[in-house]
């Protein structure tokens, strides 16, 4: 049985440093697990970029994702908009001959109309107008998004309002602005998978890597709201919140 020592000790692990977009510490651990989606990006992705002649890579972490996908084709780009990702990325990519770009606007990347004739992107905002302008006719764009309901259940638990900016964020919202922007669906699911969290340690370290889940998150102002999920993972063994993911297959046209 877990006990207050426990739960000093479960916060005091949650120090270890986040790099890139690496949940290893915790996924690969066991403490935390998420449950299948009906879909796999990563699958997805593979395919298409066997066929590619020039593909871009949108949001690519700490280049993790796109590193696993090779054999690239010649012209591969990634961006990265988060400034401490982009060092990671540079040094895990550039060797493999994948330029990296850093941005900081959606509405204008730089780069030329039609230059891609592939377009993934895995969890980072967009502009569906300045994607069909850079992408080429027929073009392949494929996204995996977070949507705006994600794991409502964390900010429930420590009495922290949803993000407002994003809380409409979902695949109807997302399908009508690629829609109007000349792409036609392929293919689109949306799922509401579960997150499973087995020590309060691992809920915090996933907090700190995701600030925007709930912004300015010190675990100094939530002691009382984290010990009581603390609690019911002592008692339950697990705390579960739901995930909200949707993904879309569109072509350019």
């Amino acid at each position: 049985m877990m006990n207050d020592k426990q739960f000093s000790s479960f916060i005091k692990q949650a120090d270890e440093p986040f790099v890139g977009w690496d949940f290893s510490f915790i996924s690969e651990t066991g403490r935390m697990k998420s449950e299948l989606l009906s879909w796999s990006y990563g699958s997805i992705a593979t395919s298409l970029v066997q066929s590619a002649k020039s593909m871009l890579d949108m949001g690519t972490g700490g280049g993790e994702f796109l590193s696993k996908l090779r054999p690239f084709p010649t012209s591969v780009y990634a961006t990265e908009g988060y400034l401490p990702n982009v060092p990671i990325a540079k040094e895990r990519l550039t060797p493999l001959g994948v330029k990296v770009v850093q941005i900081s606007n959606d509405e204008n990347l730089p780069f030329e109309t039609g230059k891609f004739n592939l377009i993934i992107n895995q969890h980072e905002s967009f502009s569906s107008q300045e994607v069909r302008r850079i992408i080429s006719k027929e073009g392949i764009f494929l996204i995996q998004q977070v949507g705006g309901l994600d794991c409502i259940e964390i900010n429930e638990n420590l009495r922290v309002p949803i993000n407002e900016e994003f809380i409409d964020w979902n695949l109807k919202l997302a399908l009508k602005e690629i829609q109007e922007n000349h792409f036609e669906v392929l293919k689109s699911a949306e799922e509401f998978p579960i997150l499973r969290f087995y020590d309060i340690g691992a809920l915090v370290y996933y907090l700190k890597a995701i600030p925007w889940q709930v912004p300015d998150f010190e675990i100094s102002n939530f002691k009382d709201e984290l010990y009581t999920i603390h609690k019911t993972i002592e008692q339950k063994g697990y705390f579960d919140a739901k995930q909200h993911r949707f993904m879309i297959l569109a072509k350019a046209i």
